[in-house]
């Protein structure tokens, strides 16, 4: 009979700091490169919403002096 004898190898898995800054950095990169886009098609959108609702009232409060609509509107800017 032959000796097949199976070794096993234990490495263990350390995180080394120069490892975790090197995923740090490119996390943040990727989530600069991925958020900003997205933040800026995101407040694009909310400010023709609110410009928007902001018409919308003055429309149909129409005759109302300037101070009150102000009140009551708000300001699209």
């Amino acid at each position: 009979m032959q000796d097949t004898s199976v070794k096993t190898e234990h490495h263990e898995n350390h995180i080394s700091r120069k490892n975790l800054v090197s995923s740090l950095l490119t996390g943040l990169i990727i989530g600069i490169f991925a958020g900003a886009p997205l933040g800026w098609f995101s407040h694009g959108i909310y400010a023709r919403q609110r410009a928007a609702q902001v018409l919308l009232c003055r429309q149909q409060n129409f005759g109302l002096p300037e101070v009150q609509l102000q009140s009551r509107c708000g300001n699209v800017y």
